[in-house]
This record gives structure tokens, C-alpha cells and sequence, in this order.
């Protein structure tokens, strides 16, 4: 039993690490983000994107990633019947947000790169009035699509009926006993594909397009290639490393909790690693961003500056 408690611990700590630096990231981005577009003469459709997007990646983290930390931890009985409800409600709406919103991003730089789309779309797509009409239709649909899943979250886990090995299960799974539950689950499971299906799209479409340029222009010095293309380039290729890590974690995610719904007993070690893989991608994007993204690292350097200079002039 001290072997297995022992596991568990380390395993907590674990995803405590994974929580904090999901966290951390998403935050400093989600800063960034609110800091130029509060400050910015002309919105970025892409700013107020990417702004949603790790808003998403944090409520996610925070409604999923917290109780399971604490759940790993050890720590029993922390979530009543309400905040069963509420914590399953949130994750699951922060969920589809950031789906569908990743999903937003590829098709939005799919546009702007791709030049068989029409003109009328491409003006559309550029006005930030546009996309705040498609976060905020984001937000609605998710917010009242999963109202009815909620009802059917019956409230905490008695951890008393339950082994050791039965971990991280801080709330029960909904009950999918009831004919229409079967039938959203089918349906949630249909718009996902679709929004995957689309970003796979939308990423083959711009990889092809940014083939056909470099042909086009591998004869031409780069000197005399124009900024935007280099930006659109950095920009599209920061998407495609988004969208890859979205289909490979979610489908891995998949495989894994497929998996251990068709094993009698599962092991820890398999439980562990497909709670990892599940925070995967809310972790990790932020880092992508915060890498290939100059506007960032020159914003917190400047901030930096900023605050250092008080106390370069106080010792003068």
C-alpha cells in the first residue's frame, strides 16, 4: 500500500508540473493578447483568436487539470454535488471553444494564404467585427449544447467503494444510459470529426500553397522577398505546428481512453499517461506561440526594462 501511494504522489506531482506550466503559458500569453489588443490602433483578427484560444486552453486546464491534480494528490471529497456539476460544465465548454477556435485559426490563415478563395470571403474574414461574431457564436453554441449533458453528472465519487487503483476520478462519468444522451454523444462526436476533418483540410491546402511559392520563388533572392510573405509564411507555419499537435494529442487521447474502456483493469501507468496526453495540447501550445511568435519575446523584454529602470536610476 506505501509502494502505491508512493506512485500515486509521484504521479500528482507530475501533473502538477504539466498544470503549472499549461497554466503559466496560456497566462502570459492570454496577457500579451488583452495588453495589445486594449492598446492596439487597429484590431488583428488573428490577436483576437489566438486571445480566445488560450482563454479556452486555461479553463480547460483549470476546470480538468486542477481537480485532477488533487485528485492525484490525494485528496478526497473536495467537490460537492454542485461543483461536480459546474467543473464538468466549464470543462466541457472550454473544451469545445478551444476546438473550435483552433479550428477558426487554420481555416482564417487557410484564407489568407490561399488565393482560389474569393475575394469577398478574404474582406470578410479580415474584419475583426467578423470574428468576434465567430467567438461569440463560439461561446453560445458550447455554452448551450452541453447544458444538457450536465444534468446527467450525478455528483461527487463515494471514494470509499473505490480501490487504489481507480484514481483520478474526483467525479463520476455521466450515466449514458438514457437513449438521447447516446444520441448527443453521436453528435458531439460528428462535429468533432468535422472540425478536425476541417483543419486537416485547411492545413493541406496552405502546405500546398506554400509548396507552389517556394517553387515559384527558389530561383528569386530572398532579399527581394516582401516582408508580408515572410510573416504570412511564419505565421502559417506556427498554424500548422498548432494544428498537428491538436489532431496527434486528440487522437492519441482517443486511442488511449478506447483502450482503457475495453481492458478489465486498466493499469496506473496506462491511466496516468492518457491524462497527460488529454492536457497535452493546452499545455504545450503555448509554448509554440511564445517561441515563434517575436512579438512576445519583445514585449516581455521591453516590460522587463521597464521595471528594471526604477531601480538602475535609485542606486545612482
Amino acid at each position: 500500500m506505501d509502494g502505491l501511494v508512493s506512485v500515486n504522489l509521484n504521479w500528482g506531482i507530475t501533473f502538477l508540473i504539466q498544470m503549472g506550466a499549461g497554466i503559466l503559458g496560456n497566462s502570459l500569453l492570454l496577457c500579451f493578447y488583452n495588453f495589445t489588443i486594449i492598446t492596439a490602433q487597429i484590431l488583428k483578427p488573428r490577436d483576437l483568436i489566438l486571445n480566445q484560444l488560450v482563454l479556452a486552453n486555461n479553463l480547460v486546464l483549470c476546470s480538468k487539470g486542477v481537480p485532477q491534480t488533487m485528485a492525484a494528490l490525494g485528496l478526497e471529497a473536495f467537490l460537492d454535488w454542485a461543483g461536480c456539476k459546474l467543473v464538468s460544465y466549464l470543462h466541457r465548454v472550454a473544451r469545445g471553444v478551444s476546438l473550435s477556435t483552433t479550428c477558426l485559426l487554420s481555416g482564417f490563415q487557410a484564407i489568407k494564404l490561399c488565393p482560389s478563395i474569393s475575394r469577398w470571403m478574404e474582406v470578410q474574414i479580415r474584419s475583426p467585427k467578423s470574428i468576434l461574431l465567430c467567438c461569440f457564436l463560439c461561446w453560445v453554441l458550447h455554452l448551450v449544447v452541453n447544458i444538457y449533458m450536465v444534468r446527467y453528472i450525478t455528483g461527487p465519487v463515494n471514494s470509499k467503494n473505490l480501490s487504489m487503483e481507480k484514481i483520478y476520478r474526483y467525479c463520476p462519468p455521466p450515466n449514458p444510459g438514457n437513449l438521447l444522451f447516446s444520441v448527443m454523444a453521436v453528435i458531439y462526436t460528428f462535429t468533432d470529426g468535422m472540425c478536425l476533418a476541417l483543419m486537416v483540410w485547411t492545413s493541406g491546402s496552405m502546405v500546398l500553397v506554400l509548396h507552389r511559392h517556394k517553387q515559384r520563388v527558389q530561383h528569386i533572392r530572398s532579399s527581394s522577398l516582401s516582408p508580408r510573405t515572410s510573416h504570412e509564411t511564419r505565421a502559417t507555419h506556427t498554424i500548422l505546428i498548432l494544428v498537428s499537435m491538436f489532431v496527434s494529442f486528440h487522437a492519441l487521447a482517443s486511442i488511449l481512453s478506447y483502450w482503457i474502456t475495453q481492458l478489465q483493469n486498466p493499469s496506473q501507468w496506462l491511466r496516468s499517461i492518457s491524462v497527460l496526453v488529454a492536457s497535452g495540447f493546452v499545455t504545450f501550445s503555448p509554448f509554440v506561440f511564445i517561441v515563434s511568435d517575436t512579438r512576445v519575446s519583445q514585449f516581455f523584454a521591453c516590460w522587463k526594462k521597464k521595471t528594471n529602470a526604477p531601480r538602475m536610476f535609485s542606486g545612482l
